[in-house]
């Protein structure tokens, strides 16, 4: 009960307890010389599949520094730009880059371009439920599927589990589509890549989350969808996507991080940051943590694949 190894209730009855209070004091005093605690609220609007990734990047980085707290919307990475140019934010997580024209109003408003900072590697799995024999697809496949217009060189629409050789016995008629709401950035790029800009059919089943997609494609056996990689359950399966090559690309952390996949993409933030003027101390801390082992690791841990130690390194600027 006399050591100093014992617990603090004890250590306040005995002699050591003064020289360790006076060691703690210390160490805090000596640490307070190094580095001014760093404080604020940090505001982000945008994407929902970043949603859980950026929640817990807060978590960790209220862990460091106990006075930064990060209040995120997760309304969409449509909503992004608008409330980076309305000045509501200075953060902007997207599951997309963006387009000319919102880079284009946000340079008009303030006179410089935001920052973009690649986090994290992901990728849009096209999903059917798990018996489906549904094994790989070409992207002008893919296309007859979701689109009206097949402009990436489908010759014919698919409408029907029968009209894909794999699924000739599969007994179910019509096929049933499943995808993202217009206000995500996983619709935007999925109709970029895999429509090659076409248009959706007006029969899908558009959904405010990812999970959403996963859930309803995991109940019905008919169904075909699309949402990020990181949202898969065990009810579902990711089809193999065939390249230019006629290679089968199976979706897998090395091949979303190599880009083979070729649905692969990085997930960004915006930041609202002026030219030649340091950062605020708290956005600072928050890139430090996202670009660290610790927070590309949370990447990881959330489903995400990380970035790799090239693209970490090209993006030290900031």
């Amino acid at each position: 009960m006399n050591s100093c190894a014992t617990s603090l209730l004890f250590l306040r009855r005995s002699g050591c307890a003064a020289l360790l209070w006076v060691l703690l004091l210390s160490g805090l005093a000596s640490a307070s010389t190094l580095a001014a605690p760093v404080s604020g609220t940090l505001s982000a609007v945008g994407s929902d599949t970043m949603a859980g990734l950026m929640l817990r990047w807060g978590e960790a980085l209220s862990q460091r520094h106990p006075d930064i707290t990060i209040q995120f919307q997760a309304s969409g990475s449509a909503n992004a730009p608008s409330a980076l140019i309305a000045g509501t934010t200075r953060l902007g997580p997207m599951s997309r880059q963006m387009t000319d024209t919102e880079r284009q109003a946000f340079t008009q408003r303030y006179g410089y371009p935001p920052l973009e900072l690649k986090v994290a590697r992901d990728a849009l799995a096209v999903i059917v439920h798990r018996h489906n024999p549904l094994a790989e697809l070409t992207l002008q496949q893919v296309d007859a599927l979701f689109s009206t217009t097949r402009d990436c060189g489908a010759n014919t629409a698919i409408s029907r589990w029968q009209e894909l050789p794999a699924t000739q016995d599969w007994p179910f008629g019509a096929i049933a589509l499943h995808g993202r709401n217009s206000a995500s950035g996983t619709y935007g790029l999925f109709q970029q890549r895999a429509l090659c800009g076409g248009e959706f059919r007006p029969t899908l089943s558009q959904h405010p989350g990812a999970s959403a997609v996963v859930a309803a494609v995991g109940e019905s056996p008919g169904s075909i969808g699309y949402a990020g990689y990181h949202h898969l359950t065990p009810n579902v399966k990711a089809v193999s996507l065939i390249n230019a090559e006629g290679q089968a690309i199976a979706l897998s952390e090395s091949s979303v991080q190599s880009g083979a996949y070729p649905l692969s993409r990085y997930l960004y933030l915006y930041v609202n940051a002026p030219p030649e003027q340091p950062l605020p101390a708290a956005e600072k801390a928050l890139l430090g943590l996202i670009f660290s082992p610790e927070g590309q690791q949370i990447a990881r841990s959330a489903g995400f694949v990380p970035l790799s130690e090239s693209v970490r390194q090209e993006q030290a600027h900031w």
